[in-house]
Protein backbone atom coordinates (compact mmCIF):
# COMPACT_ATOMS: atom_id res chain seq x y z
CA UNK A 1 0.00 0.00 0.00
CA UNK A 2 1.26 3.44 -0.90
CA UNK A 3 1.83 5.60 2.16
CA UNK A 4 1.44 9.38 2.37
CA UNK A 5 5.16 9.89 1.89
CA UNK A 6 5.08 8.02 -1.42
CA UNK A 7 1.92 9.86 -2.45
CA UNK A 8 3.62 13.21 -1.88
CA UNK A 9 6.26 12.25 -4.39
CA UNK A 10 3.70 10.95 -6.86
CA UNK A 11 2.55 14.36 -8.10
CA UNK A 12 6.01 15.83 -8.66
CA UNK A 13 9.37 16.04 -6.97
CA UNK A 14 10.19 18.87 -4.57
CA UNK A 15 11.79 20.95 -7.31
CA UNK A 16 8.53 20.98 -9.22
CA UNK A 17 10.14 19.15 -12.16
CA UNK A 18 8.95 15.69 -13.19
CA UNK A 19 11.17 12.71 -12.68
CA UNK A 20 12.63 11.12 -15.78
CA UNK A 21 9.85 9.08 -17.38
CA UNK A 22 10.08 5.40 -18.10
CA UNK A 23 10.58 4.60 -21.74
CA UNK A 24 7.28 3.41 -23.17
CA UNK A 25 7.93 3.91 -26.85
CA UNK A 26 9.07 6.87 -28.89
CA UNK A 27 6.15 8.81 -30.31
CA UNK A 28 6.13 10.40 -33.72
CA UNK A 29 6.69 14.07 -33.07
CA UNK A 30 3.51 16.09 -33.35
CA UNK A 31 4.54 19.70 -33.88
CA UNK A 32 2.51 22.03 -31.70
CA UNK A 33 -0.76 22.58 -33.59
CA UNK A 34 0.50 20.92 -36.76
CA UNK A 35 0.29 17.30 -37.81
CA UNK A 36 3.01 14.71 -37.52
CA UNK A 37 6.15 15.97 -39.24
CA UNK A 38 7.00 19.52 -40.25
CA UNK A 39 4.93 22.35 -38.90
CA UNK A 40 2.73 23.69 -41.67
CA UNK A 41 0.30 26.57 -41.88
CA UNK A 42 -2.16 26.69 -39.05
CA UNK A 43 -5.17 26.53 -41.32
CA UNK A 44 -8.05 24.12 -41.11
CA UNK A 45 -6.88 20.54 -40.60
CA UNK A 46 -8.05 17.62 -42.67
CA UNK A 47 -11.22 16.35 -41.06
CA UNK A 48 -11.62 12.63 -40.45
CA UNK A 49 -13.97 10.84 -42.77
CA UNK A 50 -17.56 11.68 -41.96
CA UNK A 51 -19.98 8.84 -41.26
CA UNK A 52 -21.81 7.59 -44.33
CA UNK A 53 -25.13 9.32 -44.86
CA UNK A 54 -27.89 6.94 -43.77
CA UNK A 55 -30.12 5.47 -46.45
CA UNK A 56 -33.75 6.56 -46.65
CA UNK A 57 -34.81 3.16 -45.33
CA UNK A 58 -32.50 3.47 -42.33
CA UNK A 59 -33.64 7.03 -41.63
CA UNK A 60 -37.28 5.97 -41.70
CA UNK A 61 -36.59 3.10 -39.31
CA UNK A 62 -34.80 5.38 -36.85
CA UNK A 63 -37.53 8.02 -37.08
CA UNK A 64 -40.17 5.37 -36.45
CA UNK A 65 -38.36 4.04 -33.37
CA UNK A 66 -37.89 7.55 -31.98
CA UNK A 67 -41.54 8.39 -32.67
CA UNK A 68 -42.70 5.33 -30.74
CA UNK A 69 -40.40 6.16 -27.84
CA UNK A 70 -41.83 9.68 -27.71
CA UNK A 71 -45.37 8.30 -27.75
CA UNK A 72 -44.53 6.08 -24.80
CA UNK A 73 -43.13 9.02 -22.87
CA UNK A 74 -46.24 11.05 -23.66
CA UNK A 75 -48.33 8.32 -22.05
CA UNK A 76 -46.21 8.44 -18.94
CA UNK A 77 -46.58 12.20 -18.72
CA UNK A 78 -50.37 12.03 -18.88
CA UNK A 79 -51.92 10.25 -15.92
CA UNK A 80 -55.30 10.06 -17.64
CA UNK A 81 -53.97 8.13 -20.62
CA UNK A 82 -52.68 5.26 -18.49
CA UNK A 83 -55.40 5.33 -15.87
CA UNK A 84 -55.76 7.45 -12.77
CA UNK A 85 -55.28 4.36 -10.60
CA UNK A 86 -52.12 3.13 -12.32
CA UNK A 87 -49.52 2.05 -9.78
CA UNK A 88 -45.91 3.13 -9.71
CA UNK A 89 -45.02 -0.40 -10.77
CA UNK A 90 -47.18 -0.09 -13.89
CA UNK A 91 -45.71 3.28 -14.74
CA UNK A 92 -42.18 1.92 -14.51
CA UNK A 93 -43.15 -0.99 -16.74
CA UNK A 94 -44.28 1.54 -19.34
CA UNK A 95 -41.02 3.46 -18.88
CA UNK A 96 -39.06 0.26 -19.51
CA UNK A 97 -40.95 -0.28 -22.78
CA UNK A 98 -40.17 3.26 -23.91
CA UNK A 99 -36.51 2.82 -23.00
CA UNK A 100 -36.35 -0.43 -24.98
CA UNK A 101 -37.84 1.32 -28.02
CA UNK A 102 -35.22 4.01 -27.68
CA UNK A 103 -32.45 1.42 -27.56
CA UNK A 104 -33.72 -0.18 -30.76
CA UNK A 105 -32.13 2.61 -32.84
CA UNK A 106 -28.74 1.00 -32.15
CA UNK A 107 -27.70 -1.87 -34.41
CA UNK A 108 -25.63 -3.16 -31.50
CA UNK A 109 -25.87 -2.09 -27.83
CA UNK A 110 -23.03 0.31 -26.95
CA UNK A 111 -22.49 -1.65 -23.73
CA UNK A 112 -21.36 -4.55 -25.93
CA UNK A 113 -20.16 -2.80 -29.06
CA UNK A 114 -17.86 -0.25 -27.41
CA UNK A 115 -16.55 -2.24 -24.47
CA UNK A 116 -12.77 -2.59 -24.43
CA UNK A 117 -11.98 -5.91 -26.07
CA UNK A 118 -8.43 -6.87 -27.06
CA UNK A 119 -9.36 -10.39 -28.14
CA UNK A 120 -10.07 -11.16 -31.81
CA UNK A 121 -13.73 -11.85 -32.48
CA UNK A 122 -15.67 -12.99 -35.51
CA UNK A 123 -15.70 -10.09 -37.93
CA UNK A 124 -19.07 -8.68 -39.01
CA UNK A 125 -19.97 -5.56 -40.92
CA UNK A 126 -20.57 -3.72 -37.67
CA UNK A 127 -17.90 -5.17 -35.40
CA UNK A 128 -14.12 -4.85 -35.75
CA UNK A 129 -11.86 -7.75 -34.90
CA UNK A 130 -10.95 -6.07 -31.62
CA UNK A 131 -11.88 -2.85 -29.83
CA UNK A 132 -8.74 -1.11 -28.63
CA UNK A 133 -7.05 2.23 -29.25
CA UNK A 134 -5.22 0.59 -32.16
CA UNK A 135 -8.46 -0.28 -33.96
CA UNK A 136 -10.53 2.85 -33.32
CA UNK A 137 -10.80 6.04 -35.35
CA UNK A 138 -12.33 9.03 -33.61
CA UNK A 139 -14.54 9.78 -36.61
CA UNK A 140 -16.44 6.49 -36.46
CA UNK A 141 -20.04 6.16 -35.27
CA UNK A 142 -20.31 2.39 -34.71
CA UNK A 143 -23.72 0.98 -33.92
CA UNK A 144 -25.62 4.15 -34.84
CA UNK A 145 -26.58 4.54 -38.49
CA UNK A 146 -28.44 7.83 -38.26
CA UNK A 147 -27.10 11.31 -38.84
CA UNK A 148 -26.43 14.22 -36.50
CA UNK A 149 -30.07 15.30 -36.34
CA UNK A 150 -31.11 11.75 -35.41
CA UNK A 151 -28.44 11.64 -32.74
CA UNK A 152 -29.48 14.95 -31.23
CA UNK A 153 -33.13 13.90 -31.19
CA UNK A 154 -32.11 10.67 -29.48
CA UNK A 155 -30.21 12.61 -26.80
CA UNK A 156 -33.21 14.85 -26.14
CA UNK A 157 -35.62 11.92 -25.67
CA UNK A 158 -33.11 9.89 -23.68
CA UNK A 159 -32.38 12.78 -21.31
CA UNK A 160 -36.07 12.86 -20.38
CA UNK A 161 -35.92 9.20 -19.40
CA UNK A 162 -32.63 9.70 -17.56
CA UNK A 163 -34.30 12.42 -15.51
CA UNK A 164 -37.10 10.02 -14.57
CA UNK A 165 -34.72 7.25 -13.54
CA UNK A 166 -32.54 9.72 -11.67
CA UNK A 167 -35.52 10.77 -9.53
CA UNK A 168 -36.24 7.11 -8.86
CA UNK A 169 -32.64 6.47 -7.80
CA UNK A 170 -32.64 9.52 -5.54
CA UNK A 171 -35.96 8.53 -3.94
CA UNK A 172 -34.63 5.07 -3.10
CA UNK A 173 -31.42 6.45 -1.68
CA UNK A 174 -33.05 8.99 0.62
CA UNK A 175 -36.15 7.06 1.68
CA UNK A 176 -36.14 6.20 5.39
CA UNK A 177 -39.04 3.74 5.63
CA UNK A 178 -38.38 0.45 7.38
CA UNK A 179 -41.38 -1.57 6.21
CA UNK A 180 -43.90 -1.76 3.42
CA UNK A 181 -47.66 -1.32 3.80
CA UNK A 182 -49.60 -4.31 2.39
CA UNK A 183 -52.74 -2.20 1.93
CA UNK A 184 -51.06 -0.11 -0.76
CA UNK A 185 -50.77 -1.49 -4.30
CA UNK A 186 -47.48 0.27 -4.96
CA UNK A 187 -46.04 -1.17 -1.77
CA UNK A 188 -47.19 -4.65 -2.79
CA UNK A 189 -45.40 -4.25 -6.11
CA UNK A 190 -42.25 -3.03 -4.42
CA UNK A 191 -42.29 -5.91 -1.95
CA UNK A 192 -42.94 -8.46 -4.69
CA UNK A 193 -39.97 -7.17 -6.67
CA UNK A 194 -37.68 -7.31 -3.66
CA UNK A 195 -37.23 -3.57 -3.37
CA UNK A 196 -35.58 -2.62 -0.11
CA UNK A 197 -36.96 0.23 2.02
CA UNK A 198 -33.66 2.02 1.73
CA UNK A 199 -31.34 1.40 -1.19
CA UNK A 200 -27.59 1.83 -1.31
CA UNK A 201 -27.66 2.02 -5.10
CA UNK A 202 -25.64 4.80 -6.65
CA UNK A 203 -23.78 5.41 -9.88
CA UNK A 204 -20.29 6.63 -10.73
CA UNK A 205 -19.39 7.83 -14.22
CA UNK A 206 -15.68 8.23 -14.94
CA UNK A 207 -14.88 10.42 -17.96
CA UNK A 208 -11.37 10.34 -19.40
CA UNK A 209 -9.88 11.45 -22.69
CA UNK A 210 -7.27 13.70 -24.22
CA UNK A 211 -7.74 17.48 -24.03
CA UNK A 212 -10.70 18.75 -26.11
CA UNK A 213 -12.29 15.30 -26.31
CA UNK A 214 -15.62 16.63 -25.03
CA UNK A 215 -15.76 15.58 -21.38
CA UNK A 216 -17.43 18.81 -20.25
CA UNK A 217 -20.00 18.70 -23.04
CA UNK A 218 -21.05 15.21 -21.98
CA UNK A 219 -22.15 16.52 -18.60
CA UNK A 220 -23.98 19.49 -20.10
CA UNK A 221 -25.94 17.60 -22.74
CA UNK A 222 -26.59 14.18 -21.20
CA UNK A 223 -27.88 15.67 -17.94
CA UNK A 224 -29.73 18.57 -19.58
CA UNK A 225 -32.98 17.63 -17.79
CA UNK A 226 -31.45 16.17 -14.66
CA UNK A 227 -32.10 17.47 -11.18
CA UNK A 228 -28.98 19.03 -9.60
CA UNK A 229 -30.19 17.52 -6.34
CA UNK A 230 -28.81 14.04 -6.79
CA UNK A 231 -25.93 14.72 -9.22
CA UNK A 232 -22.42 15.36 -7.98
CA UNK A 233 -19.83 16.55 -10.52
CA UNK A 234 -16.15 16.89 -9.72
CA UNK A 235 -13.18 17.66 -11.96
CA UNK A 236 -9.78 16.39 -10.82
CA UNK A 237 -6.76 18.50 -11.70
CA UNK A 238 -3.19 18.24 -10.48
CA UNK A 239 -3.18 17.24 -6.77
CA UNK A 240 -3.08 20.11 -4.30
CA UNK A 241 -0.42 20.16 -1.60
CA UNK A 242 -2.87 18.64 0.86
CA UNK A 243 -4.03 15.95 -1.60
CA UNK A 244 -0.45 15.04 -2.50
CA UNK A 245 0.32 14.45 1.17
CA UNK A 246 -2.20 11.59 1.27
CA UNK A 247 -2.62 8.29 -0.52
CA UNK A 248 -3.65 8.80 -4.17
CA UNK A 249 -7.17 7.45 -3.55
CA UNK A 250 -7.81 9.82 -0.63
CA UNK A 251 -9.18 12.67 -2.73
CA UNK A 252 -11.20 10.24 -4.86
CA UNK A 253 -12.99 8.72 -1.88
CA UNK A 254 -14.01 12.17 -0.66
CA UNK A 255 -16.00 12.81 -3.84
CA UNK A 256 -17.78 9.47 -4.22
CA UNK A 257 -21.58 9.64 -4.65
CA UNK A 258 -23.73 8.84 -1.65
CA UNK A 259 -26.72 6.51 -1.81
CA UNK A 260 -29.21 7.61 -4.44
CA UNK A 261 -26.78 9.98 -6.17
CA UNK A 262 -24.98 9.99 -9.52
CA UNK A 263 -21.33 10.99 -9.38
CA UNK A 264 -19.52 12.30 -12.46
CA UNK A 265 -15.72 12.43 -12.44
CA UNK A 266 -14.02 14.61 -15.07
CA UNK A 267 -10.65 12.82 -14.89
CA UNK A 268 -10.05 10.58 -11.92
CA UNK A 269 -7.70 8.23 -10.08
CA UNK A 270 -6.57 6.99 -13.49
CA UNK A 271 -4.49 10.13 -13.87
CA UNK A 272 -2.35 8.67 -11.08
CA UNK A 273 -1.29 5.71 -13.22
CA UNK A 274 -1.13 7.40 -16.63
CA UNK A 275 0.69 10.63 -15.81
CA UNK A 276 3.64 8.89 -14.10
CA UNK A 277 4.17 6.75 -17.20
CA UNK A 278 4.19 9.75 -19.53
CA UNK A 279 5.94 12.36 -17.37
CA UNK A 280 7.85 10.33 -14.80
CA UNK A 281 6.05 11.83 -11.80
CA UNK A 282 6.34 8.57 -9.85
CA UNK A 283 8.67 5.57 -10.02
CA UNK A 284 7.52 2.49 -11.92
CA UNK A 285 7.11 0.37 -8.79
CA UNK A 286 4.62 2.93 -7.46
CA UNK A 287 2.38 3.31 -10.49
CA UNK A 288 2.40 -0.42 -11.24
CA UNK A 289 1.26 -1.20 -7.68
CA UNK A 290 -1.61 1.23 -8.09
CA UNK A 291 -3.32 -0.92 -10.70
CA UNK A 292 -4.07 -3.61 -8.11
CA UNK A 293 -5.18 -0.92 -5.66
CA UNK A 294 -7.59 0.50 -8.22
CA UNK A 295 -9.11 -2.88 -9.08
CA UNK A 296 -9.60 -3.67 -5.41
CA UNK A 297 -11.10 -0.23 -4.77
CA UNK A 298 -13.59 -0.50 -7.65
CA UNK A 299 -14.55 -4.08 -6.79
CA UNK A 300 -15.48 -2.98 -3.26
CA UNK A 301 -17.44 -0.05 -4.65
CA UNK A 302 -19.42 -2.33 -6.95
CA UNK A 303 -20.07 -4.83 -4.16
CA UNK A 304 -21.47 -2.03 -1.99
CA UNK A 305 -24.09 -1.05 -4.59
CA UNK A 306 -22.20 1.46 -6.75
CA UNK A 307 -22.54 0.90 -10.50
CA UNK A 308 -19.45 2.10 -12.38
CA UNK A 309 -19.32 3.34 -15.99
CA UNK A 310 -15.80 4.15 -17.21
CA UNK A 311 -15.62 6.03 -20.49
CA UNK A 312 -12.60 7.01 -22.56
CA UNK A 313 -13.43 9.53 -25.29
CA UNK A 314 -11.30 8.75 -28.34
CA UNK A 315 -10.51 11.91 -30.29
CA UNK A 316 -8.15 12.01 -33.28
CA UNK A 317 -5.12 14.34 -33.32
CA UNK A 318 -6.66 16.14 -36.31
CA UNK A 319 -9.91 16.81 -34.48
CA UNK A 320 -8.09 17.94 -31.35
CA UNK A 321 -6.10 20.40 -33.46
CA UNK A 322 -9.32 21.79 -34.92
CA UNK A 323 -10.78 22.32 -31.45
CA UNK A 324 -7.61 24.00 -30.18
CA UNK A 325 -7.65 26.45 -33.09
CA UNK A 326 -11.35 27.06 -32.54
CA UNK A 327 -10.68 27.93 -28.91
CA UNK A 328 -7.99 30.40 -29.90
CA UNK A 329 -10.32 32.04 -32.43
CA UNK A 330 -13.20 32.39 -29.96
CA UNK A 331 -12.69 34.97 -27.16
CA UNK A 332 -15.26 33.14 -25.02
CA UNK A 333 -13.26 29.91 -25.14
CA UNK A 334 -9.66 31.11 -24.90
CA UNK A 335 -9.68 30.55 -21.15
CA UNK A 336 -9.84 26.81 -21.84
CA UNK A 337 -6.47 26.76 -23.58
CA UNK A 338 -3.12 26.30 -21.82
CA UNK A 339 0.40 25.72 -23.11
CA UNK A 340 0.41 22.43 -21.22
CA UNK A 341 -2.20 21.23 -23.74
CA UNK A 342 0.50 21.39 -26.42
CA UNK A 343 3.00 19.61 -24.19
CA UNK A 344 0.55 16.74 -23.78
CA UNK A 345 -0.18 16.72 -27.51
CA UNK A 346 3.50 16.24 -28.29
CA UNK A 347 3.47 13.09 -26.14
CA UNK A 348 0.39 11.66 -27.84
CA UNK A 349 1.83 8.22 -28.51
CA UNK A 350 3.13 7.95 -24.95
CA UNK A 351 -0.35 8.70 -23.66
CA UNK A 352 -1.91 6.09 -25.95
CA UNK A 353 0.60 3.49 -24.76
CA UNK A 354 -0.11 4.28 -21.11
CA UNK A 355 -3.87 4.23 -21.63
CA UNK A 356 -3.72 0.95 -23.55
CA UNK A 357 -1.89 -0.63 -20.63
CA UNK A 358 -4.46 0.85 -18.25
CA UNK A 359 -7.43 -0.59 -20.15
CA UNK A 360 -5.79 -4.01 -20.28
CA UNK A 361 -5.20 -4.04 -16.52
CA UNK A 362 -8.37 -2.36 -15.19
CA UNK A 363 -11.27 -3.25 -17.50
CA UNK A 364 -13.15 -5.70 -15.30
CA UNK A 365 -16.62 -7.23 -15.18
CA UNK A 366 -17.47 -4.95 -12.25
CA UNK A 367 -16.08 -1.82 -13.90
CA UNK A 368 -15.52 -2.19 -17.66
CA UNK A 369 -14.01 0.45 -19.90
CA UNK A 370 -15.93 1.80 -22.89
CA UNK A 371 -13.86 3.35 -25.68
CA UNK A 372 -16.10 5.89 -27.41
CA UNK A 373 -15.17 7.62 -30.69
CA UNK A 374 -15.56 11.34 -30.01
CA UNK A 375 -14.74 13.33 -33.15
CA UNK A 376 -18.51 13.62 -33.65
CA UNK A 377 -19.70 15.11 -30.37
CA UNK A 378 -23.33 14.21 -30.97
CA UNK A 379 -22.34 10.55 -31.27
CA UNK A 380 -20.27 10.35 -28.08
CA UNK A 381 -23.04 12.14 -26.16
CA UNK A 382 -25.63 9.72 -27.53
CA UNK A 383 -23.48 6.77 -26.46
CA UNK A 384 -23.03 8.04 -22.91
CA UNK A 385 -26.75 8.82 -22.71
CA UNK A 386 -27.58 5.25 -23.76
CA UNK A 387 -25.10 3.71 -21.32
CA UNK A 388 -26.39 5.84 -18.45
CA UNK A 389 -30.08 5.29 -19.15
CA UNK A 390 -29.82 1.53 -19.60
CA UNK A 391 -27.67 1.20 -16.49
CA UNK A 392 -30.22 3.09 -14.40
CA UNK A 393 -33.10 1.09 -15.88
CA UNK A 394 -31.21 -2.13 -15.22
CA UNK A 395 -31.15 -1.47 -11.48
CA UNK A 396 -34.79 -2.56 -11.39
CA UNK A 397 -35.74 -0.03 -8.73
CA UNK A 398 -39.33 0.63 -7.65
CA UNK A 399 -40.79 3.74 -6.08
CA UNK A 400 -40.34 3.52 -2.29
CA UNK A 401 -43.45 2.87 -0.17
CA UNK A 402 -44.94 5.14 2.46
CA UNK A 403 -43.02 5.46 5.70
CA UNK A 404 -44.05 2.89 8.31
CA UNK A 405 -45.55 5.50 10.63
CA UNK A 406 -47.93 6.89 7.99
CA UNK A 407 -51.55 5.71 8.29
CA UNK A 408 -52.89 6.37 4.79
CA UNK A 409 -56.56 6.22 5.78
CA UNK A 410 -56.01 8.60 8.68
CA UNK A 411 -54.14 11.03 6.44
CA UNK A 412 -56.92 11.01 3.87
CA UNK A 413 -59.55 11.44 6.58
CA UNK A 414 -57.71 14.39 8.13
CA UNK A 415 -57.14 16.03 4.78
CA UNK A 416 -60.77 15.46 3.88
CA UNK A 417 -61.92 16.96 7.20
CA UNK A 418 -59.68 19.95 6.59
CA UNK A 419 -61.08 20.47 3.10
CA UNK A 420 -64.62 20.31 4.45
CA UNK A 421 -64.01 23.01 7.08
Amino acid sequence: MTNSKDASKDAQDKTGKPNKPDKIGKPDKIDKLGKTGKLGKLGKPDRPDKPDKPSKKTSRAIDKALDKAEEGLAKLDSIHQIGSHATGHERLAQAAKSSALLSSVWSAPPAERLRYNPEPTTHTADRPIAWTLDTIHGGETPGFHGDKSDGERFIHISSTEISRYQRLLYANGTHSATSTRPADADNDAAAADGASPRSNNRLLIVLQGMDASGKGGIVKHVFRQGNPMGIHYHGFGAPSEEEASHDFLWRIKRELPQAGWIGVFDRSHYEDVVMPQVWGTAPERVWRARYDRINEFEAKLAASGCSIIKIFLVISPEEQRRHFLSRLDDPTKRWKFAMSDLDARERWDDYMTAWSRTFALTSTNEAPWYLVPADNRWYSRAVVSELLRTTLAGLGLQWPPLAADVDLQQVRRRLGDWLND
